[in-house]
């Protein structure tokens, strides 16, 4: 299912390596992901550990689950291979893999601790560090199903992996996604043309979209779940976990909790 990042030819486990037929070896971690970046991927800033942590007692507290439960729905239950390009914990390709009970899982993600989280995320999920704009180190017309969540999305790669038929699977913000909460913990803003634009995207690319189904959720937040909402995010590459903690308990005002809308588009587009 995994091919070469240098040449494109399929991958083979040799050892505690996977090899393609030009020798290119690539030698998995100890934490048990494969490392399949270029080398012209250097430098490329990618989630940390605090960001991952954060990241995972979000999805643990159940804020996201209303978009899992829809996401897994549009699943093919008969699928073989599913991919997450951007799978963060793992935690969306773990319920992908529960609704389709004989597939395997490939989950790419730029950063090594997403990676080892993405490793224990499912019994059928393997992990991968790649970078989504260099290509899905995935051979082509592999996978049934592909899945983008919050995540960047290459369109060429993503036409080139799936099967004729398979199901490009993604999840967007709506403009009034967590919109109590964005400006006081300096969460990036959303356009509200954002689904417009993925649509023209995906058209532009050959996909047919099948479905596009709100998703909207009412959350009530602690002061710790909203500094992890807003550290899981581009925020926490330039505010600090203690500022985090202060805006979220700034926000609150001496509240338990604040209540914030979950608002997202689950797309569903299929390659011809």
């Amino acid at each position: 299912m995994l091919c070469c990042p240098v040449c494109a030819d399929s991958l083979a486990l040799d050892g505690r390596g996977l090899v393609c037929p030009q020798r290119h070896r690539f030698d998995l971690a100890r934490q048990g992901y494969a490392p399949l970046l270029s080398g012209r991927a250097r430098g490329l800033r990618s989630d940390t550990a605090p960001m991952v942590a954060a990241r995972r007692r979000v999805l643990d507290a159940g804020v996201f689950a209303a978009v899992a439960a829809e996401l897994a729905r549009h699943v093919d239950p008969d699928s073989s291979v599913i991919v997450d390009a951007g799978a963060g914990t793992g935690h969306y390709l773990a319920g992908a893999l529960d609704a389709a009970p004989d597939a395997s899982g490939i989950g790419i993600d730029l950063s090594k601790c997403c990676a080892r989280s993405t490793a224990r995320a499912h019994p059928r999920a393997v992990a991968v560090v790649a970078d989504l704009w260099e290509g899905l180190p995935v051979v082509s017309r592999a996978a049934d199903a592909v899945l983008s969540v919050f995540a960047p999305r290459n369109v060429a790669e993503t036409a080139r992996v799936l099967r004729p038929g398979g199901r490009w699977l993604l999840v967007t913000p709506n403009a009034g996604h967590l919109h109590q909460i964005r400006e006081p913990l300096g969460m990036l803003s959303i356009g509200a043309d954002k689904l417009a634009r993925l649509h023209d995207d995906l058209a532009a690319g050959g996909f047919a979209v099948t479905a596009a189904r709100p998703v909207t959720a009412t959350a009530e937040l602690s002061a710790p779940l909203l500094a992890d909402l807003a550290g899981m995010g581009p925020a926490g590459f330039h505010r600090t976990p203690e500022e985090l903690s202060d805006a979220a308990e700034a926000l609150l005002g001496g509240a338990p909790a604040a209540r914030a809308t979950v608002d997202i588009t689950v797309t569903v587009a299929e390659r011809p």
